[in-house]
């Protein structure tokens, strides 16, 4: 390919990807899929591609499609253990975010109750909501008809109407959040704990944390996230051996929602993502599995972070 070719592609990266990361819910799958993508328009016979942007958007969403109707990852996604790879404010991948429906659409709550809808349904929520497509659109891309688009997006939102009620959250506003987390779950006392949750809160770890990878741990009532949390912010030595040293605490953004961060010599040990409603939390998600902490460890290394909440736990 010539170089305008490849910079017609590369000027499209960030978009694709982010379309990707949506469906998928896993960075690495998405940039795969973007990369499958950039293979077939390398073959393609561009003379007959009348509008580049469509086409790849068609071939990307397509190629997600693909892997979400895989066995490989039904068999993934239906065993318990999935949960969408956690991306830090600012990273490309997350993409647009100029309106409510597009924060939203990237959020924890919103992309595990997106596990609960169809490939099809998933696709075109994604498009209508975060995007922007007409429903004219979406049926050309999805090989569906219009009514069909438009009745797929109509049981996605309605499906996902629960946890579309956030509309994304400033630095100085997740710092003030969490820092009352920590400071809450650090003094040893459950009740102030649960003074900071909604009376429905819930919570959900991948396991890793408590060496149980691979194992969804759930958490039914505010009292059971209150005790989780109280005992993980326990200091000992066996947790300092655990995780090689004494991490320090963050506060950060991470796919729209105020979160806590761990990081020991520049590597993400695990974020704790807070889900709020209200002013008080009603959501919290814990992941410690480094296989879905790699690209948000290499974009917490290349930015400037601001002063730990606790310098060495």
């Amino acid at each position: 390919m010539d170089t305008a070719t490849v910079a017609r592609f590369e000027a499209s990266r960030n978009r694709l990807a982010s379309i990707a990361y949506r469906l998928l819910g896993s960075a690495a799958d998405a940039e795969d899929t973007v990369q499958d993508a950039f293979l077939r328009w390398q073959a393609a016979d561009r003379e007959y591609v009348e509008v580049p942007e469509a086409w790849l958007t068609k071939i990307v969403t397509n190629l997600a499609l693909d892997r979400l109707r895989s066995a490989k990852a039904r068999r993934e996604r239906a065993v318990g253990a999935w949960m969408p790879e956690p991306l830090l404010d600012g990273d490309p991948m997350l993409g647009p975010a100029d309106t409510v429906e597009q924060r939203e659409s990237v959020t924890f709550a919103v992309l595990m109750l997106m596990e609960r809808l169809s490939p099809v349904e998933r696709a075109a929520y994604v498009l209508y909501e975060a995007f922007a497509y007409s429903h004219a659109e979406i049926a050309g891309i999805l090989g569906i008809t219009e009514s069909g688009s438009q009745q797929h997006t109509h049981r996605a939102r309605r499906r996902i109407a629960a946890a579309r009620k956030g509309t994304g959250i400033d630095h100085a506003s997740a710092r003030r959040i969490v820092a009352a987390f920590v400071d809450a779950a650090s003094s040893g006392r459950t009740e102030r704990l649960v003074a900071l949750l909604t009376e429905d809160a819930t919570g959900i770890s991948d396991g890793a944390g408590f060496g149980l990878a691979g194992k969804l741990l759930r958490y039914p009532t505010p009292e059971k996230v209150a005790g989780v949390m109280r005992a993980g912010f326990k200091p000992s030595e066996a947790k300092r051996r655990l995780a090689g040293g004494s991490p320090s605490i963050h506060a950060v953004v991470i796919n729209g929602c105020p979160a806590m961060l761990a990081a020991l010599d520049d590597r993400v040990l695990g974020v704790v993502i807070l889900q709020v409603r209200d002013d008080k939390i009603a959501g919290v998600c814990g992941i410690a599995a480094q296989d879905r902490l790699g690209r948000l460890t290499e974009q917490w290394q290349r930015q400037e972070h601001d002063v730990p909440l606790i310098e060495s736990w």
